[in-house]
């Protein structure tokens, strides 16, 4: 259940802005023709939602935090203070996330590839005379 100061709710709002960011992107890379905007446009979505194990130290000795956060979030923070394990993982899991988007979006493109490249209109043929016979027009 949600409650005021949850770990649920931290992830719901993550992953709706997150949905925010997804379309700002899509809508970002307008002027690419349709396969790399996809393209592009998961692998950006697969980097925001692939999440990544972590252990934070606590202030008792031998006491560890651990928990999932985004991916990059867990490799930023293992840059920042050198830890080469937490560095590994994220990036393993943010471009574990990336190749997983990438193949949604090529699988995304592939199967609006069909309908994209049917022609627009279909030429009927006339086959009934009255329908070829020229009208008159009517004022009134």
């Amino acid at each position: 259940m949600l409650f005021a100061d949850s770990m649920s709710l931290l992830w719901l709002s993550y992953y709706g802005l997150s949905l925010v960011v997804f379309v700002a992107v899509y809508f970002a890379f307008a002027f690419l023709p349709r396969l790399p905007r996809l393209l592009l446009t998961w692998c950006v979505g697969g980097a925001m939602w692939a999440p990544a194990p972590f252990r934070l130290p606590l202030v008792e000795e031998g006491e560890f935090y651990t928990g999932w956060a985004p991916s990059a979030m867990v490799a930023a923070v293992g840059f920042l203070e050198s830890n080469g394990g937490a560095l590994r993982n994220g990036l393993l899991c943010l471009l574990l996330g990336m190749a997983i988007g990438g193949v949604v979006g090529v699988a995304l493109w592939w199967r609006g590839r069909d309908k994209v490249d049917e022609p627009a209109a279909k030429e009927k043929a006339a086959s009934d005379p009255e329908e070829t016979r020229r009208r008159e027009p009517v004022v009134g």
